[in-house]
């Protein structure tokens, strides 16, 4: 039996607190509200209690940020897209931020077991002068466990509307783009770190944020990283590694040197990651 599950998000500025409501259909939930920073952000945790999507399962997101709105969403743990017998297994997140709204977009890696038919999904709307820092990272197998990516593929989508758009299939038989050194050159994890905003960003504020983030990834030697702006209204870090603990980490340290950039606030991680 394959799971449907829908998730709606509403982020709104209630004087000086951002509050969060939602509303779920199946196994997808959020968990109570935090704000470990103060009443300005409110930080929440995505949980799907399946702990994984298999074949002809499909998660639905949909999150609002509200004007003066900051929200924060993570998960305690990697997603899983486990092997299917020929069905795809699907994520879909659409965010959607007002003027002036403010979102982190934090899950953990998604792991892309051997044998699955996966497709991932994230679309993002922003009014101008709203702003989202967020991630994307993927890991293809289990290397550790002895379980390589061999059969299955992956679809991934990444969207700022009207302004950046991604697309690309990894498929398990195609060894150029795994091995070759114009591809993942034998690495199984990759990742994205984006900073995106509904208008321009200011060059001085972009040539700020390539700075901090090529400061981070020349201090460290365990991925292979880059700092790139593709357009107006973006910054993303690209990070492959051989595994997802240095990816990972160089990603929380690009996002602890930009939040203070960005907004002037602490770089602090979300209380979960420690545990």
């Amino acid at each position: 039996m394959s799971w449907q599950a829908s998730l709606r998000l509403d982020y709104t500025r209630q004087g000086d607190r951002t509050v969060a409501r939602f509303a779920h259909e199946g196994p997808l939930r959020i968990l109570q509200s935090l704000w470990p920073e103060g009443d300005a952000i409110c930080h929440n945790v995505l949980v799907h209690p399946p702990g994984g999507l298999v074949g002809g399962d499909h998660l639905d997101v949909r999150a609002t940020v509200a004007a003066g709105a900051h929200g924060l969403v993570t998960t305690p743990g990697a997603s899983r897209f486990y092997r299917s017998e020929g069905a795809a297994a699907v994520q879909d997140v659409q965010l959607q931020l007002a003027e002036g709204a403010r979102l982190e977009w934090l899950p953990l890696e998604a792991l892309y077991y051997s044998g699955c038919e996966a497709q991932n999904r994230l679309q993002m709307t922003l009014a101008p002068g709203a702003e989202l820092l967020g991630w994307d990272i993927a890991a293809l197998g289990l290397p550790v466990a002895q379980q390589p990516f061999v059969r299955g593929s992956v679809r991934q989508h990444l969207e700022l509307q009207g302004a950046w758009l991604e697309r690309g299939r990894i498929a398990a038989d195609d060894r150029r783009l795994l091995d070759g050194p114009l591809g993942l050159a034998g690495h199984r994890c990759l990742a994205t770190l984006f900073f995106c905003a509904g208008s321009e960003i200011p060059r001085p504020r972009r040539e700020a944020l390539l700075e901090a983030a090529r400061g981070v990834i020349d201090a460290q030697s365990q991925a292979t990283a880059g700092a790139t702006a593709p357009g107006p209204q973006v910054v993303a870090v690209r990070v492959l590694a051989p595994l997802v603990e240095p990816a990972l980490q160089l990603l929380k340290a690009v996002r602890r040197a930009w939040r203070p950039l960005l907004w002037g606030v602490d770089s602090a991680d979300p209380r979960g990651w420690a545990i």
